[in-house]
C-alpha cells in the first residue's frame, strides 16, 4: 500500500454484487422493472441496465471506501451542468421513487455503499473506433463547453485528495518500482523531476476550478453519419476523477491520449488545443505548462495501473489498457523539448484565432 494521496479507494475491491441484486435495487428504489448487465470498472460496481419501456440507466454502487461527500460533490456537479447547459452530452441524475438524487444501501455483513442511477448515454467508446482528423477538434470543442458549465460550480469536497491529481503527481515516486524496465524507471523520474522543479511552482499561480480529469478514451462516446467517420462527440461519461485543479490540468490530461504514433507528434495535440482553445481561450501561462502536464498525464497511466495491476490480477487487461500508448508517447515525446513544444503549440493557436 503506497503512501500516495487518495490511494485508499484504488486498492480497495468493491464487495461483489450480482445482476439479480441489481435489479432488485432497480425495482425497489427506482420503480423500475430491468434486465443488469455488469460493467467493468476501475473501483465501483457499475450495471447496465435496460428498462422494460426501453430506457437505459448506469447504476453505481460506490465503493465503500469512497468519503459521501466526495459522492455528494460528483452528483451536484452532473446536476449543475445539466442546468447550466441542458445539451451538454453527459449522464442526467435519475432520482429514487423518494425524490433522493441517490441513498445508502445497508449490505449484510459488510460496510453499506451509496447507490446512484444516471442516464445511459448511447454512442461508440472512442477507444474501439479508428479516429478521424477532425475528432481530436471536436472533442476539443466539447470538452471546453463541460469546462465553462462547471466554471462557477464550487462543492466543499472539491479539493479532496486524488491519486490521478497531476497537482500531486510527484507522490507516485514509492510506486515507480512497479515499472519493470530501467530504461522506462529513469524516463519516469526525469518527467517526475522537471513536473516538481519546472511545473508545479507555476502551476500554482494559474485558474483553477473543477474539471472532469479524466478525458480518455473510454469515457468518450463518439458518432457520426452512417457512412462517414465516428468524427462527432455523442458523450462525456465516468465524473469519479472530477476534482478541482489548475484549468490546464484538463487539457493536459485529455491531450496525452492524442498523440500521433508517426509524423508529427504533436499534431494531434495541437488540434484537440485548439478545438478547446477556440471555446475557452487560454492563457500563455497555461499553453507554456502543457506539454509537461500531457507527459505527467502518460506517467500517471503507466505507474499507476503497473501498481494496481499486482493488486487485481485478475482485473490486469482493464487496468493496463492505456498504457502501451503512454509508453508510446513517452518514448516520442524524447524528441521535442518543453520549451520547443510549447512555442509550437502557442503558434499555432495564434493562427486559429487569427482574424
Amino acid at each position: 500500500m503506497p503512501s500516495s494521496i487518495g490511494a485508499s479507494v484504488l486498492s480497495t475491491k468493491a464487495p461483489p454484487v450480482s445482476a439479480r441484486q441489481a435489479q432488485a435495487i432497480a425495482q425497489q428504489y427506482y420503480g423500475l422493472t430491468v434486465i443488469a448487465r455488469p460493467l467493468i470498472g476501475e473501483r465501483d460496481s457499475n450495471f447496465h441496465l435496460r428498462a422494460a419501456d426501453g430506457g437505459d440507466y448506469l447504476l453505481k454502487l460506490v465503493n465503500p471506501a469512497e468519503d459521501e461527500a466526495v459522492t455528494d460533490f460528483q452528483t451536484r456537479a452532473l446536476l449543475h451542468m445539466a442546468a447550466r447547459d441542458p445539451s451538454l452530452p453527459v449522464p442526467r441524475v435519475v432520482e429514487t421513487a423518494r425524490g433522493e438524487p441517490y441513498f445508502r444501501l445497508a449490505q449484510r455483513g459488510g460496510a453499506s455503499r451509496i447507490v446512484r442511477l444516471l442516464t445511459y448515454l448511447p454512442g461508440t467508446p472512442l477507444a474501439n473506433v479508428e479516429r478521424s482528423p477532425t475528432l481530436p477538434r471536436n472533442l476539443g470543442l466539447g470538452l471546453a463547453r463541460l469546462d465553462l458549465a462547471l466554471s462557477d460550480f464550487s462543492h466543499a469536497a472539491s479539493s479532496h485528495e486524488l491519486l490521478w491529481d497531476i497537482s500531486h503527481a510527484t507522490r507516485l515516486r514509492p510506486l515507480i518500482g512497479h515499472v519493470e524496465d530501467g530504461e522506462r524507471r529513469a524516463l519516469v523520474g526525469q518527467v517526475l523531476d522537471r513536473l516538481e522543479i519546472a511545473v508545479l511552482p507555476r502551476l500554482a499561480t494559474l485558474r483553477r476550478q473543477v474539471v472532469h480529469n479524466d478525458f480518455n478514451p473510454s469515457n468518450i462516446l463518439v458518432t457520426g453519419s452512417a457512412d462517414g467517420p465516428q468524427d462527432r462527440l455523442a458523450g462525456i461519461i465516468d465524473f469519479g476523477d472530477m476534482v478541482e485543479a489548475p484549468l490546464i490540468q484538463e487539457v493536459g490530461v485529455a491531450a496525452s491520449y492524442h498523440v500521433a504514433e508517426e509524423g508529427d507528434f504533436l499534431a494531434p495535440i495541437k488540434l484537440f488545443t485548439a478545438g478547446y482553445h477556440a471555446v475557452l481561450p487560454l492563457q500563455e501561462g497555461e499553453i507554456a505548462c502543457l506539454f509537461d502536464l500531457v507527459l505527467a498525464r502518460m506517467v500517471q497511466s503507466v505507474v499507476i495501473p503497473a501498481w494496481r495491476s499486482t493488486l487485481e490480477p485478475d482485473n490486469r487487461d482493464y487496468i493496463l489498457r492505456n498504457g502501451g500508448r503512454a509508453w508510446m508517447g513517452l518514448s516520442r515525446a524524447q524528441a521535442v523539448s518543453p520549451a520547443q513544444a510549447a512555442e509550437e503549440i502557442h503558434l499555432y493557436l495564434s493562427r486559429e484565432r487569427a482574424p
